[in-house]
């Protein structure tokens, strides 16, 4: 029976995840604390991957009850810790020393910073998807293709790719559970170029996006609707949650549950 196996955080978009146990869903249908914190430029341009290769050599954490951030480069040679009201313009110049251009730090405790704003909902892939995708490359970790895919929700005892019933034709989203929380399945989730760069040195890996396409064609399983990939360069299911489920808690280890005509095998 597939079941929740992980729950997976990034407080600041595009930096370092925190795995939790159980996560609350907040008022857009977001994961409390996941992207609520987002680096943007003079202009108001997001400070993340796809523009800017440093990313991949900061390290970040938060600690949501004192209000701490944590900042260091993966060197170990720049390690600082401020608090995020009280001292937000020593973190915001550390920021943009590092960055070498003027950045702010934004937050948005009530939705985040999502990639599909009109989708909010937390992204959730296989874990048996992860396994299949790195064996298509040699010396792709599994942790490492997690870490460049970045979902939130991770599905334990399931079929590679079973994640793909989740969601339907164009404007029929797919209805499920994962314990109390009710979903609409909307999307295969369509990536960028951040998953082709390993996560530590920024470095690509070479025909990442090529193999990836062709593979994902190769092995689309039967229950996939094949009109949602008008390319296959897609991996996870972006979801939107209603008010209603708004405080709601989802937890490690709740069950999975498809609504009736949602296709089984």
């Amino acid at each position: 029976m597939p079941y929740l196996a992980g729950i997976v955080l990034y407080p600041i978009k595009a930096l370092d995840p925190i795995r939790v146990s159980q996560a609350r869903i907040v008022g857009s249908g977001a994961l409390e604390h996941d992207r609520e914190l987002a680096i943007v430029d003079a202009e108001g341009r997001l400070v993340n991957g796809k523009r800017n290769l440093l990313i991949h050599n900061l390290c970040t954490g938060v600690n949501w009850d004192e209000g701490v951030v944590y900042l260091d480069t993966r060197q170990g040679d720049r390690a600082a810790q401020f608090h995020l009201d009280r001292e937000r313009d020593a973190l915001e110049a550390w920021l943009s020393d590092y960055f070498s251009q003027p950045v702010t730090l934004r937050r948005n405790a009530e939705g985040g910073f999502p990639d599909d704003p009109k989708n909010p909902g937390p992204t959730i892939i296989g874990r048996s998807s992860i396994e299949q995708v790195a064996s298509w490359y040699d010396g792709v970790t599994y942790d490492e293709t997690k870490k460049r895919f970045r979902a939130n929700l991770e599905i334990g005892d399931a079929e590679p790719f079973w994640e793909d019933r989740l969601f339907g034709p164009v404007d029929e989203n797919m209805t499920f559970s994962i314990g109390d929380v009710q979903f609409e399945g909307t999307n295969p989730c369509q990536r960028c170029i951040v998953p082709t760069r390993d996560t530590k040195t920024g470095a690509s890996t070479d025909q990442f996006a090529e193999i990836f396409r062709a593979r994902r064609e190769e092995s689309l399983p039967e229950w996939a609707t094949r009109e949602r990939f008008n390319h296959f360069y897609r991996l996870s299911v972006n979801t939107r949650l209603a008010p209603t489920e708004l405080g709601k808690m989802l937890r490690v280890g709740d069950e999975v549950r498809l609504s009736v005509g949602t296709p089984e095998e």
